[in-house]
């Protein structure tokens, strides 16, 4: 796992504006480069192949998405490895999105994993973020944060679950996946 960074803080609309590498999110204004494993890759596909599924499996169900820029704040643009946005929320056209999805999924790598439990986590929460999954597939389990109600102030539902774990939520009506099948 490689993982570099730059020396300099950026904002979001300069990180925007570079023609860089791949694999690369604004964290606190400072370019992060990660290289992600083949377990990481397939745990993400698998993840987004559930999310998938579920929206395809009926009208107005949204949309799932692989790594995608989010602007989080002035100085953080994260490349979640996935996200789902509620069809109500949905930019039109080709449009970037215009603040968090609702839904956002991180698996842990490595190098990165630091930023996911820590800023990232803590931004998103500030940011209005509904939902956030953190899948750690060396520990075997998924982080599951999210808020009771659209109100909320804070994530205030946290739960940890397991390999033999059904995931479920309320932002996906009938969404259902077994914790150890997402993982690898």
């Amino acid at each position: 796992m490689r993982l570099a960074t730059t020396a300099a803080r950026l904002t979001v609309d300069e990180y925007l504006a570079l023609d860089g590498p791949p694999h690369t999110q604004l964290i606190d204004g400072v370019v992060v480069v990660n290289q992600p494993s083949r377990r990481h890759q397939l745990v993400m596909a698998r993840c987004w192949r559930a999310l998938d599924d579920w929206c395809g499996g009926g009208p107005g169900r949204g949309q799932a998405y692989p790594p995608i820029d989010v602007r989080v704040s002035d100085i953080d643009n994260f490349a979640p490895d996935v996200c789902w946005i509620a069809a109500e929320h949905l930019p039109p056209g080709d449009d970037r999105l215009a603040g968090v999805p609702d839904l956002v999924v991180e698996v842990r790598s490595p190098s990165t994993w630091r930023f996911d439990v820590g800023i990232k986590l803590q931004r998103y929460e500030k940011a209005g973020l509904r939902e956030l999954w953190l899948v750690d597939p060396i520990g075997g389990t998924i982080l599951r944060f999210g808020r009771s109600t659209p109100a909320a102030g804070e994530f205030d539902v946290m739960e940890e679950l397991a390999a033999d774990d059904g995931l479920t939520t309320s932002l996906l009506p009938g969404f259902s996946a077994r914790v150890g099948d997402l993982l690898v």
